[in-house]
């Protein structure tokens, strides 16, 4: 029989997308799925739509969250719920491949991995102008600290390794956090090269909030890792052109 693999989607209004991205998951090839969706919302107009959506779909699962508490701690509260031997994340504006978790699983599996990730593609609402990101291997900090180069929604990771790590409080960069606490505690994170999952980049997601993502950078070097200011402005700079080079 095949394992149960939990799949967590925090949301917090993205109705344009969520459809698309809930019918990549629940046509996925591997059926043996428990999806979990984190609704962190304070308005509740998309809550009945989303039910509507899926009220079909017996593997579906709602948490909804009393007050916005943000998206790593609504990942953390999916973690501690879920049953499955495998977690894999998507964000509600992200699509997966028909196969990608079969891949994905068979592939750790077969290699006996702990934590992987895949290659993604980024794309507009036309998937024009799209380009591809390839995974690759982090077996210590200094391999990534420098950028953070793994897709959320192409990570998949065995359960039996979160009790020690969660997502912090954090509104951009908290995906960053976790994967630098996973290799602090040795956990390698390996890459599986096929694009399985597409990014949309959209104007008013967090992902696209630069401001943002410096303020919580710096917070990254100087308050999770511990580094003086000068060495956390260092890394912050080194890391802030990494990202204008690879989405500008």
């Amino acid at each position: 029989m095949s394992k149960l693999i939990s799949v967590i989607i925090p949301y917090y209004k993205k109705r344009q997308y969520i459809k698309a991205t809930l019918d990549s998951v629940v046509n996925q090839s591997y059926k043996n799925l428990e999806i979990i969706i984190i609704y962190d919302d304070n308005d509740k107009k998309d809550l009945k739509y989303l039910k509507s959506i899926t009220i079909k779909e017996k593997r579906v699962k709602f948490v909804v969250n009393l007050k916005n508490i943000g998206v790593g701690k609504s990942r953390n509260k999916g973690m501690k719920i879920c049953k499955g031997e495998y977690i894999a994340f998507v964000d509600a504006d992200d699509i997966w491949h028909k196969k990608k978790i079969e891949y994905q699983a068979n592939f750790m599996i077969k290699k006996k991995i702990l934590i992987s990730h895949t290659d993604y593609k980024i794309i507009n609402n036309s998937f024009l102008n799209s380009k591809i990101r390839k995974a690759r291997n982090f077996k210590s900090v200094n391999d990534l600290i420098n950028s953070c180069d793994i897709g959320l929604s192409t990570a998949m990771i065995s359960k039996k390794i979160l009790k020690k790590v969660k997502f912090p409080s954090l509104k951009t960069k908290e995906d960053f956090v976790f994967w630098l606490d996973h290799l602090k505690v040795g956990n390698k994170i390996f890459s599986f090269n096929r694009c399985l999952t597409y990014w949309y980049k959209t104007k008013g997601s967090l992902s696209s909030n630069l401001v943002q993502k410096i303020f919580d950078g710096y917070k990254v070097y100087r308050n999770y890792m511990n580094y003086s200011m000068i060495k956390s402005l260092i890394y912050l700079f080194i890391l802030s052109k990494n990202y204008l080079l690879k989405n500008f």
